[in-house]
């Protein structure tokens, strides 16, 4: 079981469709990668990287990603986030950011 970050916790939202990509890396680390449409039709993508004891390591989410399919963000993000796990330890400290923060609850599904 993973242990999610803040940044996740401002991005989720289930009550929207998304499609999920999860890989164990061959470092045990895990990634888990998610696109889905916002209420406004905007592609967003979240990437989520976790040691093999559920640690978070990394996170970001993208509130946008304009022009892209979900398909397509999908596919971009698993690339980022393998690039990303390779150079993960199992224990480094946490990376957390997200693209166009939201200023509050209502703002992160735009």
């Amino acid at each position: 079981m993973w242990h999610r970050g803040e940044i996740f916790w401002q991005w989720a939202d289930p009550s929207l469709h998304h499609r999920t990509h999860v890989e164990i890396m061959e470092n045990g680390v895990a990634i888990d990668v998610q696109a889905r449409l916002s209420r406004t039709g905007a592609t967003q993508l979240f990437i989520g990287i976790y040691a093999k004891h559920g640690q978070v390591l990394y996170e970001e989410a993208f509130l946008k990603r304009p022009g892209e399919t979900m398909t397509r963000a999908l596919l971009w993000g698993v690339g980022k986030a393998r690039e990303t796990a390779e150079g993960c330890a199992a224990t480094p400290r946490p990376i957390e950011k997200m693209t166009h923060k939201p200023r509050n609850k209502m703002d992160r599904t735009i």
